[in-house]
């Protein structure tokens, strides 16, 4: 049976909502937490972004949950070595209950310090030699790397946890699914692709944990709900590459006007029907997911909680 957790979005809320959303993750029944790492929110509507380290450091106080970041990029905004600090921190604030979510990011917020945004397989060939880079300062012996991306020289962490971090990495199409079997921990995407989960697991040629994502807009009104949906979250229905390269909030409101509410509609569980739900969070059940993490999108959090708490959670884990 999959575990379910709760989905933080830093697009959407500030770091003392974020903080009050864990704990009432926690009371309502979910056993882990997914949070975003981001610089810009996808749009003016999300309209927040804060720091996520910071935000963990205050989970680590108000909630005994575990916490992964979903996903921090650490190529180009940040130095795989300035990651593996914030992640080894996280790990000790935490007591162990820290696992670093990596990907090969969005220009949206790497390409901010006016770096080249590389192409895909580039970008990817950056991750992994990051993620091998993060691993040995997280022995806490000194590191020095000279390698393709990156340099490292006579760095040592001080501050790392009992045991090493694990590292999951996200993919969205198959060279970053199997990248993800080769390096990672476990697998990351947003998406019931129970062709992406095969992938991974004959890549990693074993039995690591393959992690979903789902958004959701509860409310008692379902058109409410969708209108929701649509203006925070239309950018979710991108397709492709496309929010891999565009570069600023701006522009992912200009391509989301191609979104439709009926788009929407079809992909986003809206409403309060627990029906509609849980045929969603199956489909990540039924893919081969062993845990699935949703996020209620818009203001009613405790409504959402409520809900789920009630409604959803004891039909999934009684």
């Amino acid at each position: 049976m999959p575990d379910y957790g709760y989905f933080l979005s830093c697009e959407e809320h500030g770091p003392a909502a974020l903080v009050e959303q864990a704990r009432m993750a926690e009371q309502a029944g979910f056993t882990s937490l997914w949070i975003s790492d981001h610089f810009h929110p996808w749009n003016d509507e999300q309209g927040q972004s804060p720091f996520v380290w910071s935000v963990i450091g205050a989970l680590s106080e108000a909630t005994s949950l575990p916490v992964e970041t979903a996903v921090t990029c650490p190529t180009v905004r940040l130095h795989p070595a300035v990651t593996a600090q914030a992640a080894a921190t996280a790990a000790v604030q935490t007591g162990g209950r820290f696992r670093l979510g990596v990907g090969s990011g969005e220009a949206l917020n790497e390409h901010i310090l006016g770096d080249r945004w590389p192409q895909a397989a580039v970008r990817l060939e950056m991750l992994e030699e990051a993620v091998q880079i993060m691993r040995q300062l997280f022995t806490g012996r000194e590191v020095s790397h000279h390698g393709k991306h990156y340099t490292v020289e006579n760095a040592r962490l001080y501050t790392v946890p009992a045991k090493p971090i694990p590292i999951d990495v996200s993919g969205f199409g198959p060279a970053a699914t199997e990248l993800a079997g080769r390096i990672g921990d476990g697998f990351v995407t947003m998406a019931p692709d129970a062709e992406a989960v095969e992938r991974f697991r004959r890549s990693s040629r074993g039995t690591k944990p393959a992690m979903g994502g789902l958004k959701v807009c509860w409310s008692a009104d379902r058109e409410e709900a969708v209108r929701t949906a649509h203006r925070l979250w239309a950018n979710e229905q991108l397709p492709g590459e496309l929010p891999q390269i565009l570069p600023t909030p701006r522009h992912f409101e200009q391509a989301s006007t191609l979104v439709t509410p009926e788009r929407v509609a079809e992909n986003v569980p809206c409403g309060d029907d627990p029906d509609t739900h849980l045929k969603a969070i199956n489909a990540y059940t039924e893919a081969g997911f062993d845990t699935v993490y949703i996020n209620q999108i818009g203001p009613d959090q405790r409504g959402f909680f409520d809900f789920y708490r009630t409604k959803v959670l004891p039909q999934l884990t009684g």
